[in-house]
């Protein structure tokens, strides 16, 4: 029977179990969360990126989640420097250019502040001369990095970026640093 762990990844955190690249200065990996064998992730996410993450004990499933083929939808919450305007908007929706090709449409809207919002450690710096927002953005791919440079390439630059669904798996309530089990029904 395939099991499925929803983990809530807090910024800095690796989304691996080992750090074998930091000598004498460790940095916080899933070890440090998730005791739980024979669970491998299903992707990535950045370092400085946080929110949902899947983990599975079935290759299989792994391999769907991963592998863009698919089609996976992965939503993301994007807090931006400056203030989106229609074309902004509009370049991401239907793609934007990369130095690694160019992206597939993206669905974009624009949203309040999310409620609730955790605090992140450390916080998002904050500039009196230069606004902020945040997206909603939905990709249904996962190159490296991607949604913070389709966002610095329509000139938003990313501040903060929490994914919070992968296809029917969603954040919802989930702590930073917690975990939970989640059915696989319906892959």
């Amino acid at each position: 029977m395939t099991r499925v762990i929803l983990f809530h990844k807090p910024f800095g955190v690796l989304s691996q179990f080992t750090d074998k690249g930091t000598e004498g200065s460790p940095r916080p990996t899933l070890s440090g969360f998730i005791d739980a064998p024979g669970f491998y992730p299903a992707g990535r996410l950045d370092k400085d990126s946080e929110g949902l993450m899947l983990l599975t004990d079935n290759g299989w499933l792994q391999a769907r989640i991963t592998d863009p083929i698919h089609k996976m939808p992965k939503t993301y919450l994007v807090q931006v420097e400056g203030t989106p305007d229609a074309f902004a908007l509009t370049q991401l929706q239907r793609g934007v250019i990369l130095k690694d090709g160019p992206t597939k449409p993206a669905e974009i809207a624009q949203i309040d502040t999310p409620d609730p919002l955790w605090p992140r450690v450390p916080p998002v710096r904050f500039r009196k001369t230069v606004p902020d927002a945040w997206l909603r953005i939905t990709i249904r791919e996962g190159r490296n990095r991607q949604v913070r440079r389709m966002t610095a390439h329509v000139g938003l630059p990313c501040l903060r970026l929490i994914r919070v669904q992968i296809g029917q798996w969603r954040l919802n309530d989930l702590a930073p640093g917690t975990w939970r089990y989640a059915s696989s029904d319906g892959l």
